[in-house]
């Protein structure tokens, strides 16, 4: 009996136990359809979209050389599912269970037609709970949770064949689907290569040595690089961790940390835009034309804070951007110009390449101090500091090139070391005021 194979963010024939349950009943007929309507607000990026195109490509070049088809549509994931059940006389639908609160909802919605697999975490959320059955709202007790249900399940081959239907049905043309961006064309510094062949090229040649100590290093090629291909599932968390040593626990770690942030939502579905303590609701966030111009100059890499104007630059430039970077780019929104973390979030989303719907909410309500695991508001990250500890000046010399002449006594503060170039922006506040001022609005929360 034939059946239809849904795909979303699980772009890949390794190790994708839907697709391998599917074959083992018949014909398959794989589907991805661009469902813009059913995320509502968080419908992908510009940078997702971007890569969506390439990894569409490549996996549809991998399911020709099985001899099978990806069948692209566009519309309400449910309704087209449904039509495409009825066009094909499909009996099925399997896929990966997913956590964001709109592909929940479509779940629910095809009811028993939908064979759910998991497949996209270390374990399935729903089994690593506290003692009482919930999800895990502290991360250390997660990670201590998740122990029993470690190591994953040994990743799973390609199938040998994917049987094809008789009569295929009509697939709409990835390009009118207009994903890669043209007037004008920002992806030009997008140095990445989309699909599951670089994700497994990747996990082949990963190396974690110096780990703990490089991923903090901006200047250097510390860290992973996986995030984009686990974001769209071209490669899977358990491929990951196997290709990972055990000793290698920080790293693995991190990639728990997504099991968990998927953990939050579904106890929260609305973490992207709540806050998770509600008494941050009463925090005075900033707003008018100063907070919006300096949302704008945060945005464009223009704060005067060179470790900041870097990250910011990075991101917009390359649709990523260097984790500790990330973190001192956050705390400076929202502690030095007080302004909603709501606000970076969406950026983040809108630029970002692997913007997952948790970890990127999580990650944000973490900074903020407003989430159920997260810093107190009056941390506040010292971003000049944090740029000398981290020794951030290449760093700095390669997304901003006004610096790119400075000393490494001088390039993590050019105002302060009495050097700032003309064409540089001065600072937009003072770490001190900011401080002080950040301090008085979190007194605030009651």
């Amino acid at each position: 009996m034939t059946t239809l194979l849904w795909l979303r963010q699980d772009l890949r024939l390794h190790d994708h136990p839907a697709l391998t349950a599917a074959t083992q009943e018949g014909p398959v007929i794989p589907v991805y359809i661009l469902d813009d309507d059913a995320p509502g607000a968080w419908r992908i990026g510009g940078a997702q979209r971007w890569w969506l195109h390439h990894s569409l490509a490549a996996l549809g070049h991998a399911y020709t050389k099985k001899h099978s088809r990806l069948i692209l549509r566009r519309g309400d994931a449910v309704a087209t599912l449904t039509a495409l059940m009825e066009e094909t006389g499909a009996t099925a639908i399997h896929a990966i269970r997913h956590y964001e609160p709109w592909w929940r909802k479509a779940e629910d919605a095809l009811g028993e037609r939908l064979c759910l697999h998991d497949g996209n975490h270390l374990a399935p959320p729903e089994r690593v709970t506290t003692g009482s059955g919930g999800q895990f709202r502290i991360y250390s007790a997660f990670w201590k949770g998740l122990q029993a249900h470690l190591p994953p399940e040994t990743p799973l081959p390609v199938p040998h064949t994917i049987a094809a239907p008789e009569r295929w049905p009509s697939s709409e043309s990835l390009t009118d689907w207009h994903l890669l961006p043209t007037k004008p064309d920002w992806s030009g510094g997008f140095d990445w290569t989309p699909g599951e062949a670089e994700a497994q090229r990747k996990i082949a040649t990963l190396d974690l040595d110096g780990y703990d100590d490089r991923r903090n290093m901006p200047s250097q090629e510390g860290t992973s690089r996986l995030s984009p291909h686990l974001h769209f599932g071209e490669v899977s968390p358990r491929a990951v961790w196997h290709a990972s040593g055990a000793h290698d626990v920080t790293f693995r770690k991190e990639l728990a940390w997504r099991d968990f942030t998927d953990g939050v939502v579904l106890a929260m579905p609305d973490y992207g835009r709540k806050n998770g303590r509600a008494a941050y609701d009463t925090l005075p966030w900033r707003s008018g034309a100063a907070a919006r111009r300096d949302l704008r100059a945060w945005q464009r890499g223009r704060t005067g804070y060179p470790i900041v104007d870097a990250g910011m630059r990075q991101l917009w430039r390359t649709g990523w951007m260097h984790n500790r970077v990330r973190m001192i780019t956050a705390s400076f929104l929202i502690k030095h110009l007080l302004i909603d973390w709501r606000e970076g979030e969406r950026w983040f989303w809108d630029c970002l390449i692997d913007a997952d719907y948790g970890n990127n909410a999580v990650n944000w309500q973490w900074v903020a101090g407003t989430g159920v695991d997260a810093n107190m508001f009056g941390r506040i990250m010292a971003p000049l500091s944090q740029s000398e500890k981290f020794d951030a000046g290449d760093y700095i010399r390669e997304w901003v090139p006004e610096l790119a002449g400075l000393s490494d006594d001088a390039i993590h503060d050019p105002e302060a070391a009495g050097c700032l170039p003309k064409d540089y922006a001065p600072k937009l506040i003072g770490h001190r005021e900011a401080r002080e001022r950040a301090l008085a609005a979190g007194r605030k929360v009651r």
